[in-house]
């Protein structure tokens, strides 16, 4: 179940951040042939946000719902990052603007789910924002709320309120801090984990060399070092050749038969706590190959422990404290 919504969800659920913008160009038609490919993998959990191409991808998912996904489809979206990020944005009727917005882009009457996006720290501690997102629950335009992060402290604040249902989070082989507190606590108040940048931002694919480089219009080329956000959601925080290096050593790890992106995929959703992860992809084969990762068995002790080594020798230094 995610968390205190009380819908069943895949492990494998499918991120389309790319289908909006910031990853190069995805055309309609292949943005829905990611969503067909998804569904019949057994996707059941598709993550949008309003600012996701301003709206692009909510409106493709909208379209792509109406004609043929069937139901047991869950669609969580977010809101907040079309407007100056200052808590004083962060009201009872912006929130009715917001949503009003998103439910005619996804064609529904009632979001199943919508969460705040990574707002300003002061937020999470804003009882009246929290009254504000219990209204309009209230007023059946959203079923749910919950929030998505940048830091562990933010998670924990906002699991600390009654009425979160779950929290997003980076979490990935490269990225584990969120295992210290923040899942543990989450499953104590019943709160759904959904883990997003799971291949940092695709280092942990192993596709990608010292020398690789990205389109102007993808964030792993004009947001590396925090220009346009936060510098954690592109490539984890990570130095970039740093993960080169540490990707290639991940990769001598991938469980038999298995790609290292689903490998890495395997290793998140394996983690306790974690109720579904949301990859990205850019065409039909990569979302099939997502969702394949929900198969595989479980990565054994030793390899567990290799992973974590691997962080330890590349990246705890630099990121642990950070996020």
């Amino acid at each position: 179940m995610l968390g205190k919504t009380g819908k069943p969800v895949s492990v494998i659920g499918l991120g389309t951040w790319q289908l909006g913008a910031d990853w190069g160009n995805v055309s309609d038609g292949d943005a829905i042939d990611v969503l067909h490919a998804a569904v019949e993998s057994g996707v059941t959990f598709l993550d949008t946000a309003d600012v996701y191409g301003d709206g692009r991808s909510e409106r493709i998912i909208g379209r792509f719902i109406a004609g043929n996904a069937g139901p047991g489809v869950t669609v969580a979206t977010k809101m907040g990052r079309r407007a100056d990020q200052v808590p004083e944005n962060y009201t009872l009727d912006n929130f009715r603007a917001w949503t009003d917005r998103s439910r005619v882009n996804l064609g529904v009457d009632c979001l199943d789910l919508v969460q705040l996006h990574c707002p300003p720290t002061p937020v999470y501690s804003t009882d009246a924002v929290f009254d504000a997102l219990d209204t309009l629950v209230g007023e059946e335009r959203i079923a749910s709320y919950g929030v998505s992060v940048e830091t562990c402290e933010e998670a924990l604040a906002a699991i600390a309120r009654p009425g979160t249902a779950t929290v997003q989070i980076i979490l990935n082989a490269f990225r584990r801090k969120p295992l210290d507190e923040v899942l543990p606590a989450a499953a104590a108040a019943g709160a759904g984990i959904i883990a997003r940048v799971p291949l940092a931002s695709g280092l942990l694919s192993g596709r990608y060399t010292r020398d690789s480089t990205f389109a102007a219009d993808d964030h792993r080329s004009y947001n590396r070092h925090g220009e346009a956000f936060d510098v954690g959601e592109t490539f984890s925080g990570v130095d970039f050749e740093a993960g080169v290096d540490a990707a290639r050593e991940f990769a001598a790890l991938a469980l038999p038969g298995a790609t290292p992106a689903q490998t890495a995929l395997r290793w998140v959703i394996q983690q306790p706590g974690v109720t579904t992860v949301i990859p990205g992809a850019r065409n039909a084969g990569q979302a099939r190959q997502n969702s394949a990762a929900a198969g595989l068995p479980a990565l054994d002790h030793e390899s567990l422990g290799a992973i974590e080594n691997l962080y330890d020798k590349y990246f705890r230094a630099q990121i642990h404290a950070r996020w």
